[in-house]
């Protein structure tokens, strides 16, 4: 049943080449990304993402679309190159490679990230993202 889960998060990663900004920023991106995630996506399900040391919650589509905004408000352009996805049962971990520029920058910032995808019933149920690979790790019970 895992590598089902592992398999339907693979499905739901964005291509390598996407900047993220535009994605997330422009209506008629968002809502094709949204019409297509949606048949792979649990009624309930949660979008969590790290604000300073606490994390922040919304619900639904809209909600990974918040999460994400909220992250992406000091970036003129981002990408995420995923390294590897790691299965913890009902959770899927995804260490990403993540690309970001900001305003006034010529080069990319390199970040190690990660998430964790939990699938119920077959769909996801929640998406937890994290600004450094450990916590996703912890967060999933693969670190001792």
């Amino acid at each position: 049943m895992s590598e089902q889960n592992v398999e339907i998060v693979r499905a739901l990663q964005p291509p390598a080449d996407w900047d993220l900004v535009t994605q997330f920023s422009d209506e008629a991106a968002f809502t094709a990304m949204a019409e297509a995630m949606a048949p792979h996506v649990h009624e309930d399900f949660e979008a969590v993402g790290s604000a300073g040391v606490e994390s922040v919650r919304h619900h639904g589509l809209v909600g990974l679309r918040e999460v994400w905004l909220e992250w992406l408000e000091p970036w003129e352009s981002y990408r995420v190159e995923i390294e590897e996805f790691a299965d913890a049962g009902s959770d899927v971990v995804v260490l990403t490679r993540d690309y970001g520029r900001r305003p006034g920058m010529t080069a990319e910032i390199s970040i190690l990230a990660a998430a964790v995808w939990t699938v119920r019933d077959g769909k996801v149920a929640r998406a937890s993202f994290y600004p450094d690979r450990i916590s996703a790790l912890d967060a999933a019970g693969l670190r001792e």
